[in-house]
Order: C-alpha cells, then structure tokens, then sequence
C-alpha cells in the first residue's frame, strides 16, 4: 500500500475578461497553441483536444532551438462547463482547474499533484509562468461578439 502523501501546487491568476472568452481561450487548440509555454524558447506546434469526460488531449511543447521536445498528455475526468475540468496527466498525476467570475474578472486556480523529478518551486513557477501566459493572451486578443 502506498502511503506517500501527494504535494499538490495550487497557482492562480485574476483575468480582466469575461468567463466565455477565458473558457474558449482555454480549451480551443487553436488558441491553447498560442498560449501554452513557459518562456519564448518554447512553443506548442500542435494540440489535441477532446473535451469531454474520458476524452484525451495532447499538447506537443517543444524547446524552439530543436533541443527538447514532449507531449503533454491526459485524460478527462470530469468537464464541468465554464466551471471546472479534473484531468489524469499520463503519468498518473491530477489536475484540477477552477474557473470563477467575479464581476468583470475571472479567476483561473490549477491545482495539481508535484511530480518528483524537480524541486517543487520549479514545478510552480513553470505551471504560473504557463499560466501567466494565458492571462497576457487573453488580455491582449479580441474575442469576438456573438449577434
């Protein structure tokens, strides 16, 4: 019996824009590739994304020199609409995103399980600067209004 209690890192972020935008922003391939790295040397080519509960993604990230390259990679839990996605990362770890609007901003919290390869700050920082991302992506991008 495995008795190794799991670390889980919560990071977060407060996007000025409302929960409609902020849901297709994440959840779109074609935006989460423009989004999903943690520094400029790196990018996402490709991304997969079947939205539904036993449904898989697959985000291709790679080191923009050509030096490293892998698929970040899951399964679906639960998708509850504009309010939370729990996904299992192939390497059995899970994750939890929360989206909660608050006026005129959203909030966006993952937590998620460490794994034990780098230090936990790491870990963090990587998953904020992702998340970082996002929120200058969404700030910054015209969403377009539904007649």
């Amino acid at each position: 019996m495995d008795t190794t209690k799991k670390i889980k890192i919560t990071v977060d972020t407060a996007i000025d824009a409302p929960l409609d935008k902020i849901w297709n922003y994440w959840t779109l391939p074609e935006h989460i590739i423009q989004w999903n790295n943690a520094s400029d040397n790196w990018h996402t080519p490709k991304a997969e994304n079947n939205l539904q509960k036993g449904g898989k993604f697959c985000y291709r990230m790679e080191a923009r020199d050509g030096s490293m390259a892998f698929d970040f990679e899951g399964v679906y839990d639960e998708v509850h609409h504009k309010d939370l996605i729990v996904y299992t990362i192939a390497d059995g770890r899970k994750v939890m995103v929360n989206f909660n609007q608050t006026g005129h901003k959203t909030v966006v919290t993952e937590i998620f399980e460490a794994e034990n390869t780098n230090s936990v700050e790491m870990q963090r920082n990587g998953w904020q600067a992702i998340l970082n991302n996002f929120k200058k992506y969404v700030e910054t991008n015209q969403y377009p209004k539904i007649p």
